[in-house]
């Protein structure tokens, strides 16, 4: 007698006989959700060889030009969503803010303003200051914004917008990363080094982009230095505004 029953694929419906389903990739062997499934699937979907995080970090180190163009041309499966990864890495960085317990500007940026202030409207700047330095992390999404506009405005004719927005947000998130890296720095060695992160940015924001952008390196290169500080004198203001309005509804 037969006992061999046909399995079929519980998320498309395909007839299936291996470990995993041909037609959508699903594991065969999916039954119901369990504690120990969820944290199997997390610390795969982290920590295997073939996991999407890991291919992405990879490649942002080692060739993060290859990454965008595959990622742009449609090659997504085995790399790590740009918006996830900012996600990801702006949690991490806002956990371990919190664990340490730590101020990046505390006894060197931060004006304190009093109630006797003789100008309101500069008490607001200053208030407005010390919101945008206090919560710079939070406003990370203009950043991405702009360094998209500006990544379109210099190279108009390779991608769209869009397309632009994506590398972006993989380049904050790997921005997000230094600034974590920075913060321990800064917190266990009592150093001012604030702008290291922004340094390395540059830094890598241009080995990044000219990975991405092959043709004319020395051209790209030059066009890349107006293009961050434009792009970081931009989020400052931007910023600003909208600390200075947030300061002024609250008031």
């Amino acid at each position: 007698m037969e006992t061999n029953a046909k399995k079929y694929c519980k998320n498309c419906g395909q007839a299936v006989s291996n470990a995993y389903c041909d037609q959508c990739g699903q594991r065969t062997s999916v039954g119901q959700i369990t504690f120990k499934e969820t944290f199997h699937d997390f610390a795969y979907s982290m920590f295997s060889v073939d996991a999407p995080l890991v291919n992405t970090l990879k490649l942002l180190v080692v060739n993060p030009g290859k990454l965008f163009r595959e990622f742009l041309s449609g090659k997504r499966k085995h790399y790590y969503k740009p918006v996830a990864f900012f996600i990801l890495t702006t949690v991490m960085y806002l956990l371990i803010r919190s664990l340490l317990d730590y101020n990046p500007f505390q006894d060197t940026s931060i004006i304190n303003v009093g109630d006797s202030s003789e100008y309101v409207d500069g008490r607001k700047l200053t208030l407005a200051r010390n919101f945008m330095l206090l919560n710079i992390d939070k406003l990370l999404f203009v950043f991405i914004f702009v360094l998209a506009l500006y990544l379109k405005l210099f190279f108009f004719k390779k991608y769209s917008l869009a397309e632009y927005v994506a590398i972006a947000f993989y380049l904050i998130g790997v921005y997000t990363i230094f600034a974590t890296l920075n913060m321990f720095y800064i917190h266990y060695t009592a150093s001012e080094m604030h702008a290291g992160a922004l340094l390395l940015m540059f830094i890598y924001f241009t080995y990044a982009i000219v990975s991405t952008i092959k043709k004319n390196r020395i051209w790209v290169l030059i066009k890349l230095i107006p293009l961050y500080f434009l792009a970081i004198v931009s989020y400052a203001l931007i910023a600003f505004g909208i600390s200075y309005i947030i300061i002024s509804i609250k008031s």
